[in-house]
């Protein structure tokens, strides 16, 4: 039951104030009796409008509901990261609620479960235990070349099929390729499309209206959702059990650790099945990342052509590369961190919800308010990203010519609530733009209509055609007898 997304709010500015006496950050004003509108589409536009012209953090209002977007980069360090426990919480969404059956490892309210979740998750998604899968990254990555080789105008399932064969390595020992087609993978993209649409204000008016939750005819399409989620996590987890039981070498595991381990973490067998799951949302944000490099990469020919005599002067033609050119390639890196600025594949981030009142210059936000980080918005910010609107990889190359680290992207999230996946997905990001870059020269198609936001907030499988062309820089006989050498798992 779907409900309109109007955020409803008293048509005036609001200044209401805390026990601190301080204000919440202006709102912008409005006259509808509806309220604040925000459209299906690009909401996250609507809202950096309202920044541009109100302030780096505004107020606007959902029925009786406080909601504070942050859409600046200072703001969103000195809120999200300097006082990030205090913004740690997630909205009681009761709709996400019944879809996932109180499972979700995102949507998880601050506190002792969380924290175990999280300790589990780092167990095998920490900085050190993501470099230990670049050789499994690099055993699969290849297969993008020879399919783009095969067949050019499917990119998008290239990636989503890399990406799920190593995810479901990593999260389930599986080691048989894992196709972007294959019923699961389709499946797994419905429900990370139904959480995010879950995501939105006022997408379900049992967010609204609580007690609706109550009758057992509400909802039907959340509560299948959940059955659904739950027999696919829960299959693949008693396959992993099977296999233990019967002594089989399936090699480490995620599902298998939690397994051997549920002890350390006090989780129901259920629970480690949809944790597990969060593997397959870090694979699908591997995907919106990559494919919004690729297309930036088509766009700015001037800009792969500097990325590209990098390539040649440091690494030749007659060797593939491998991680190990990686503290030697600064431009790439900042050609993919541009464009992960220029078109956020997340642009309008989960909901925060803060813990306690959190003060911030002259405003207050109270405790019980949900926050957003306007992740467009922060990576438009003209005071840390000059021209903003321009794509300008040597911004992030300092005058020694090497990365700067003293500013950073959000495409992850904020503060506590940051994926835990990032590591494993920047990685796989790296190497796929790596070896793509290394091997063709990605040609814009200027008889097809240009989408530069094409790829930002869709899903792994959200299908538009290729077009673009590839054109090979080394000869394809060499190159399927390098793909063919190229680094495999022992």
């Amino acid at each position: 039951m779907p409900a309109s997304l109007h955020i409803r709010v008293q048509p005036m500015v609001y200044l209401f104030k805390s026990a601190s006496n301080l204000p919440l950050p202006s709102s912008p004003p409005t006259w509808r009796l509806g309220g604040h509108f925000l459209p299906h589409r690009k909401p996250f536009l609507v809202i950096a409008r309202w920044i541009d012209e109100y302030g780096p953090v505004i107020t606007i209002r959902s029925g009786f509901e406080k909601i504070v977007y942050i859409g600046r980069y200072k703001a969103a360090v000195d809120i999200m990261e300097h006082q990030g426990k205090s913004v740690a919480d997630r909205p009681p969404w009761i709709s996400l609620g019944i879809a996932s059956g109180g499972m979700g490892f995102g949507s998880a309210p601050f506190g002792d479960r969380l924290n175990r979740m999280r300790r589990a998750l780092h167990s095998h998604l920490q900085p050190k235990a993501a470099e230990a899968y670049q050789p499994l990254q690099m055993s699969h990555v290849k297969n993008i070349v020879i399919g783009i080789l095969d067949d050019p105008h499917n990119l998008q399932r290239h990636v989503v099929t890399y990406a799920a064969t190593t995810i479901m390595k990593v999260a389930y020992g599986k080691n048989t390729p894992t196709f972007a087609t294959d019923p699961e993978m389709v499946e797994v993209n419905q429900f990370l499309k139904m959480a995010r649409a879950l995501q939105r204000p006022g997408a379900y008016l049992v967010d609204s209206i609580p007690w609706l939750k109550y009758f057992p005819w509400y909802g039907p399409d959340l509560k299948l959702n959940f059955e659904r989620s739950k027999k696919l996590h829960t299959s693949d987890l008693n396959r992993v059990k099977e296999q233990m039981r019967n002594n089989e070498d399936i090699g480490p595991s995620f599902t298998k650790y939690m397994l051997e381990n549920s002890h350390l973490y006090g989780f129901t067998e259920t629970e480690m099945a949809f944790l597990a799951g969060v593997f397959l949302q870090a694979g699908s944000q591997t995907v919106r990342c990559y494919l919004v490099v690729s297309e930036d990469i088509r766009m700015f020919p001037e800009e792969q052509a500097k990325v590209q005599a990098e390539f040649d002067a440091i690494i030749g033609r007659h060797r593939a590369p491998t991680f190990a050119d990686q503290n030697s390639l600064p431009r790439l890196q900042a050609f993919i961190s541009e464009a992960l600025r220029w078109r956020p594949p997340v642009p309008d981030a989960l909901a925060h919800r803060t813990i306690k009142d959190v003060i911030w210059e002259n405003y207050c936000i109270p405790a019980g308010t949900t926050v957003y980080g306007n992740v467009w918005s922060i990576s438009q910010d003209p005071d840390v990203f000059p021209e903003p609107d321009a794509f300008k990889p040597q911004r992030w190359i300092d005058g020694q010519g090497n990365l700067r680290d003293d500013i950073k992207l959000f495409v992850f999230g904020f503060g506590r609530r940051v994926c835990p996946g990032q590591h494993v997905a920047n990685r796989s990001v790296f190497i796929t733009a790596l070896l793509v870059l290394w091997v063709f020269r990605l040609i814009l198609d200027p008889t097809k209509p240009l989408e530069d936001m094409g790829f930002m907030g869709g899903s792994m499988l959200d299908s538009r055609p290729c077009e673009f062309e590839f054109e090979k820089r080394i000869p394809e006989k060499e190159l399927r007898r390098m793909m063919q050498g190229y680094p495999e798992v022992a």
